[in-house]
């Protein structure tokens, strides 16, 4: 009798306030199908559960566990920032993660994440071929950044987009009421290294009804700093203040980051962060504003309670797809969302080749961004007014989220060998 395969699942790089609907959707959909796949094995904090062979059995967890996993923002399996380097630097590193798979009999890969996850995920698939122990490759979509190609849209990016909406509109009214005497300028920094997607939603806090000036910087556009304080200027002697979203990969006209603190992360990009008070001392010293900044940070990404609906469902549904595929012998793809409509908003889950995902990224189109580079166009807002949409509250207890935290039961190992990060 052939052995069931064993499903190895992973979260990788930041998280955000849905991976885990995406998790829930991978977990629920294989423990329907007990009749051809065995365990659903997690990794913990990412990748590097597989190859310190630290696994979690996710069979341990009860079924209303799993549920309330749709709800908990953040990595309920740990995730990490580590990236393989590549099969001819580090052979090693791929061999070790087919020891652990076939030690434990998985057959299934299933890596959540960016666009340094689908290379991973491509990599990991085509070598285990040649290493005699096949491995089905099936990347999951997810990043706040909303960069991955192919998808319309990715899970995550919705309920960021929602999170700096409100926190921007809410924000504006706050310093619209100081503004005679106090506060004129008001600068949110979000994420975003190279694709000002978040940076966009940004501009939605403003509509036909609720008249906010908003100043919205994007990567995509080069920071010209003569012609942006003469647009704050134009806003303060307008409106008496305005707010700015600035994303944190703002470049300035030598394509050089504002922010580039001269440090790399575990991905080997430039560590930014700080753009903010850059930004707003700028606009002391030019044009002698009273000035607030803050930064989003883990806030925008974290930020379950109000999550968008679209988002969640979204996120669940392509952990769903991604078992689905596996099942139909599918192999180095990645489940996708395919926008049907936007009035009314209609979606449905696609298929992309792993090697059309890998190491592309997806900015925002001209289009999307006013002539003068500080705003969105109605296109943008037709985009984006759908993926912010709806509420799906978690349930509350003691007047805070009542979130899930799984016993992550380990796996016993079966390599007698240890391998060093």
């Amino acid at each position: 009798m052939k052995l069931k395969k064993n499903i190895f699942y992973a979260q990788s790089g930041g998280v955000t306030a849905v991976i885990n609907a995406s998790a829930a959707g991978v977990i629920e959909t294989a423990r329907k199908h007990k009749n051809r796949i065995g365990k659903v094995y997690a990794g913990r904090n990412g990748i590097i559960g597989a190859l310190t062979e630290d696994l979690i059995d996710t069979s341990r967890e009860s079924a209303a566990a799993i549920r309330k996993l749709r709800h908990t923002p953040a990595g309920a399996f740990g995730s990490c920032r580590y990236k393989l380097k590549s099969v001819e630097e580090n052979r090693r590193q791929y061999e070790r993660l087919i020891d652990v798979f076939e030690a434990h009999n998985i057959g299934y890969f299933l890596y959540n994440g960016g666009g340094d996850s689908a290379d991973t995920c491509l990599k990991i698939s085509r070598l285990s071929k040649t290493l005699n122990y096949p491995i089905q490759a099936i990347h999951i979509p997810k990043t706040v950044d909303n960069d991955l190609p192919i998808t319309d849209n990715c899970p995550g990016f919705g309920s960021v987009a929602k999170y700096i909406a409100v926190s921007t509109r809410e924000a504006s009214f706050d310093v619209a009421s100081m503004a005679k005497t106090s506060t004129k300028v008001f600068v949110l920094e979000v994420m975003g290294r190279h694709a000002g997607w978040i940076a966009a939603a940004g501009g939605m806090a403003a509509d036909s009804k609720t008249e906010i000036p908003i100043i919205v910087l994007f990567p995509e556009i080069r920071f010209n700093r003569k012609k942006f304080m003469a647009q704050v200027k134009h806003n303060v002697a307008a409106h008496g203040y305005v707010s700015v979203v600035v994303s944190e990969g703002v470049r300035d006209g030598r394509g050089k980051f504002l922010s580039d603190q001269g440090l790399v992360d575990a991905f080997g990009h430039a560590q930014l962060g700080g753009v903010a008070p850059l930004v707003a001392n700028m606009v002391k010293q030019d044009l002698g504003y009273k000035f607030h900044w803050a930064v989003a940070d883990y806030l925008q990404r974290s930020a379950r309670h109000i999550a968008s609906k679209t988002d969640v469902e979204q996120a669940h549904a392509v952990g769903k797809a991604a078992v689905r595929m596996a099942l139909n012998g599918d192999n180095e793809v990645m489940p996708t969302i395919v926008r049907i409509s936007d009035k009314p908003y209609r979606w449905k889950i696609g298929k992309a080749a792993l090697g059309r995902v890998a190491n592309v990224e997806k900015m925002m189109p001209r289009s999307f961004i006013d002539k003068d580079g500080f705003g969105i166009t109605r296109k943008c807002r037709a985009y984006l007014a759908p993926l912010m949409r709806g509420e799906d509250y978690p349930p509350y207890k003691n007047s805070l989220p009542d979130y899930v935290q799984l016993k992550n039961t380990p796996v016993p190992k079966k390599l007698t060998s240890v391998f060093k990060l």
